[in-house]
């Protein structure tokens, strides 16, 4: 274990019925091609890094241009949108609420201001370890789903804990728009706060020119790229073999640290 104990990310699943969080998968749910799956390390680690997060009832809108209706597994119907609740979840939030928080249940989904966006809620809540934050974006490496595409946001879910939501942009209109609880739709990603402060950021210099490179770079460029291939050399995957074996030494160093 780590020298902090509390979990990375707790998730709290407030609907009912729908699939649970999962670790993202290094093959992209098997969609990445066979030869990047065995040999691209960069792209399995992305495709890994987090967890997949489903919608927690199937539904589907559809918007004309102007406004939107939408339905969901259960109705008899399509029905204009504005703001909805997850089916039933309003009378168990107030039932388990304290009183002063009665009939502040989050809603589903709902229509925003703008033409063709809508705010979409998971179903989760979601915090993290003291200086940690999530990314919340679409799903890693995995192709597209058809008629929105999610915004992406940072959520600073050490210190903000409410429903974890993301706001979608429709890109088809006439034709509906569905989203399936066995199919996900985000993917979260732990991230340091530090990583993203300015003065972290801001502090990114460029050095122009091939002469600029220095002798640690040469060294590093020739060990990386060049000497493996002297010779007709290279076998396929070697960096992602070399990657994996330092992450399972880690791995196997923090197994060993004992547990507080």
């Amino acid at each position: 274990m780590t020298e902090d104990a509390t979990p990375l990310i707790r998730f709290w699943q407030l609907t009912e019925g729908g699939r649970p969080p999962q670790r993202a998968d290094r093959s992209a749910g098997g969609t990445l091609p066979t030869r990047a799956f065995r040999y691209c390390e960069a792209a399995t680690t992305a495709a890994g890094f987090g967890w997949l997060v489903f919608p927690p009832i199937d539904m589907a809108v559809v918007w004309d241009g102007s406004e939107m209706r939408w339905t969901w597994q259960g109705a008899d119907g399509w029905y204009p949108l504005s703001v909805a609740q997850f089916p039933g979840l309003r009378d168990r939030f107030d039932a388990a609420a304290p009183e002063a928080l009665r009939g502040w249940s989050p809603p589903l989904i709902g229509a925003l201001p703008e033409p063709g966006l809508l705010n979409l809620w998971s179903g989760l809540f979601a915090r993290t370890r003291p200086g940690w934050s999530l990314l919340v974006r679409p799903p890693a490496n995995l192709p597209r789903a058809a008629g929105y595409e999610a915004f992406e946001g940072v959520v600073e879910t050490d210190r903000w804990f409410g429903p974890l939501f993301v706001n979608l942009r429709l890109t088809r209109t006439h034709a509906p728009v569905e989203f399936r609880t066995d199919t996900p739709f985000l993917q979260v990603q732990p991230i340091p706060r530090a990583a993203y402060v300015a003065a972290a950021l801001n502090d990114a210099p460029v050095v122009a020119g091939v002469t600029a490179l220095g002798p640690e770079e040469w060294a590093d460029y020739d060990r990386s790229i060049v000497a493996p291939r002297r010779g007709g050399g290279c076998p396929l995957g070697r960096e992602a073999a070399e990657v994996r074996r330092r992450r399972r030494q880690v791995d196997a160093s923090e197994d060993l640290q004992p547990s507080r």
